[in-house]
């Protein structure tokens, strides 16, 4: 289901938790320390976030070999909602439960962003944080355009339904207390999941989509990079 974030003159205390541990396998290089519009992936991700209304404070999630270069690129950059720098976990779901676990007490929502996701705007932010202020969980999302079909063996099963089919973007959002226990959840089931969303839904709590954006891409390959460059200087900051 999808809904329209209201806005509202007051927003919870938001703390992100930005995942940096990925090793870039398909990029062949550290993805995260290619440079962007004339700065790193990282630090453009960090700024984002950075001048968001809605974000509290960022806890950055990174291997523990990268925590130094890490942190120097957001000291640089002059991060100042910079919470911590700490080490992930063998997957995604260990590394966002580790940063939440460094989240602040006090924090009423919990955003979980991919810092491979630089060009993500405020609006996107501002859309996911007040959904789930409104409804516990949210997540912006776009939808499919191509015909999707199921196939094994190179068979083909069945055609999916392309109106009920949604890419998942982040930041993804929830109520703090929703999410501590979700994560805690598939850390004593040992559980690696390919979304925050898929750890609430284990609690059979509900996950409301916000209108996405496919100018929010994921930087996966190197030609991702080439379209991010190419919106970039569309919105005129190449």
């Amino acid at each position: 289901m999808q809904v329209k974030a209201k806005k509202h003159s007051q927003l919870p205390y938001c703390s992100c938790v930005v995942v940096a541990g990925g090793s870039s396998s398909r990029m062949g290089e550290d993805k995260l320390l290619m440079e962007l519009g004339g700065m790193s992936v990282l630090e453009r991700t960090l700024r984002a976030l950075e001048s968001s209304r809605c974000i509290g404070e960022i806890v950055l999630v990174t291997r523990g070999d990268k925590i130094p270069q890490a942190a120097a690129i957001a000291q640089e950059a002059g991060i100042s909602k910079l919470k911590c720098v700490t080490a992930g976990g063998r997957d995604r779901t260990a590394s966002s439960w580790a940063g939440v676990r460094e989240c602040s007490p006090g924090a009423g929502l919990i955003a979980i962003h991919d810092a491979a996701r630089p060009l993500v705007t405020e609006e996107i932010i501002e859309r996911a944080v007040t959904a789930a202020q409104q409804r516990g969980a949210a997540a912006p999302a776009i939808h499919v355009k191509d015909t999707v079909r199921q196939a094994r063996g190179g068979r083909v099963l069945r055609t999916l339904e392309r109106d009920e089919l949604f890419l998942m973007q982040t930041p993804q959002v929830f109520r703090a207390d929703l999410i501590r226990s979700a994560l805690a959840e598939a850390a004593r089931l040992r559980l690696s999941l390919t979304d925050d969303c898929a750890a609430v839904m284990l609690l059979d709590a509900e996950v409301f989509l916000v209108e996405g954006s496919e100018e929010n891409l994921k930087l996966t390959t190197p030609a991702d990079l080439y379209s991010a460059e190419a919106i970039l200087e569309k919105r005129g900051e190449a």
